[in-house]
């Protein structure tokens, strides 16, 4: 029998029931998505139990993923990818028979952190189809993700202008977005000038937040009325947190120099220090951290709830300085993600879907932030994404955004800026394992006698904010703008 016959076989003939399979997918696009040859990487997602695959990407129950970097692809030609592609998870050279909903995308990588929800990248229709009938699928992608129009309303506005900064820095147009939340007197009182908290919503947050915020009435700050800002923080490397990096570029500068400024002239906000309050959660708990710290005199205060690992001694629960591999501790893969007691994921197969991904991911955003670029431009690993194998040289030049170690380092000259103004809170059971730096950053501002408020909540999880920690935080915001006297003025 020729080889071509058994190949053919292969794709025509049905597959026994619970027989494992591996497909092959066929793809052709249409020249509406790019009329030029395409370069770059090609997904197709499956699921069993999403409409179209391409919304539903998590190391959760993860869904298959298959990708291939091609080069010089035009549209009307076909490109095969099967399991000898790289495929997600990681073990993962088959699928089971049975029905699937199955998309292609492609990734025309124009600046944006999720590649499957991008604006202006390619995809397929949804094809559903029986693996017990077929090993051939083909995809033709003809569709375009849509940008999401920002609804403003009469106290929600949208603040999108373009950073020289950035611009500058990435070779190409770099806008900065925030949703700003105005309070209820901002049209009844046109000489009245406010106070402003900035927040910095976690990884995949963006400035559309504002909208959901709003709900909240958050410009009510018990009893002072403050304008409302949601950041924008996403970036082609998932969250840039705001902090000036070899990858991301100037983002704290521009946020300082370029949005800030011109936000503040628009809605009449007071615009001193006093005035400005930060906060954020998750990865936006870091970034308002960080700001804090990096521009010690340009805010008035911060409130960071379940931070983002502000020590490095603590990176989810390895100590970069210290340890050889980030998968495994003697023999044991490491957690990273749990429910109370309760393992829910290790830290290898949420680093195998950053591989997959190719950019976005929230272990590759880290890197992009603290890490140095590469000489093919991305940034440098931290760890081997095949052993874990952590790079000492890299896990040195982590530390220049290692929060605890830069306020110990410089604390005769910070302490005096930063009286009064720190206020970090976290559960005590944090669902990704960050209370570990938390409780060390305690530790080290107890020993440097400063006055910050760090607050562990003993069996916590990461979603630490629940009304009582947000009224409490209201408070506390409230009582710092009346300290510096910014509490509204005329």
């Amino acid at each position: 029998m020729t080889r071509a016959v058994v190949c053919l076989l292969l794709l025509t003939c049905p597959v026994t029931a619970n027989e494992k399979l591996t497909p092959q997918f066929r793809l052709t696009y249409d020249k509406t998505i790019t009329t030029k040859p395409f370069t770059g990487r090609v997904f197709v997602m499956l699921s069993q139990r999403a409409k179209e695959p391409r919304t539903r990407l998590s190391p959760i129950r993860p869904d298959p993923v298959f990708a291939k970097d091609v080069k010089n692809w035009k549209a009307g030609e076909t490109i095969t990818l099967s399991g000898e592609d790289l495929t997600y998870p990681r073990k993962f050279p088959e699928l089971n028979s049975g029905s699937w909903n199955v998309q292609a995308v492609m990734d025309l990588d124009q600046g944006y952190r999720k590649f499957s929800t991008a604006p202006g990248n390619g995809y397929s229709r949804t094809k559903k189809v029986d693996l017990d009938k077929t090993r051939t699928v083909k995809l033709h992608l003809d569709q375009i993700v849509k940008p999401t129009p920002f609804p403003e309303t009469d106290r929600v506005k949208l603040v999108d202008i373009p950073s020289k900064l950035l611009s500058d820095f990435h070779k190409r147009v770099v806008r900065l977005q925030a949703g700003v939340i105005l309070p209820k007197s901002f049209k009844s009182n046109p000489k009245k000038r406010y106070p402003v908290i900035y927040e910095i919503p976690g990884f995949s947050g963006t400035h559309f937040g504002a909208l959901r915020a709003a709900k909240r009435n958050p410009t009510n700050v018990d009893g002072v009325e403050a304008l409302y800002v949601v950041l924008n923080p996403s970036s082609r490397w998932g969250h840039h947190v705001f902090a000036d990096s070899a990858n991301n570029g100037p983002c704290g500068e521009a946020l300082i120099k370029e949005l800030i400024p011109y936000l503040e002239k628009k809605y009449r906000a007071i615009g001193n220090p006093g005035s400005r309050i930060v906060t954020g959660h998750s990865s936006g708990g870091w970034s308002s951290l960080w700001l804090q710290v990096t521009y010690p005199s340009f805010f008035g205060g911060v409130w960071s709830t379940s931070p983002d690992s502000v020590d490095f001694r603590a990176f989810q629960d390895s100590n970069i300085y210290t340890e050889k591999n980030i998968f495994f501790r003697d023999g044991k893969p490491i957690p990273l993600v749990r429910r109370g007691r309760t393992v829910m994921l290790s830290f290898r197969p949420y680093s195998d879907m950053d591989t997959i991904m190719g950019h976005g991911g929230q272990l590759g955003s880290f890197e992009a932030v603290f890490g140095p670029r590469g000489k093919d431009g991305r940034p440098v690993p931290l760890w081997d994404r095949k052993t874990g194998a952590i790079n000492p040289k890299i896990a040195q030049a982590w530390k220049k955004y290692d929060i605890r170690l830069i306020l110990e380092q410089n604390w005769k000259r910070l302490a005096p800026l930063l009286k009064g103004k720190i206020h970090v809170y976290m559960g005590g059971m944090d669902t990704y394992h960050l209370d570990g730096a938390t409780r060390l950053l305690k530790r080290s501002l107890e020993n440097l006698e400063s006055d910050a408020v760090v607050e562990i909540f003993p069996g916590r999880s990461h979603n630490l904010l629940d009304k009582s920690i947000r009224a409490r935080i209201a408070r506390e915001m409230a009582d710092q703008f009346k300290k510096n006297r910014v509490a509204g003025s005329r």
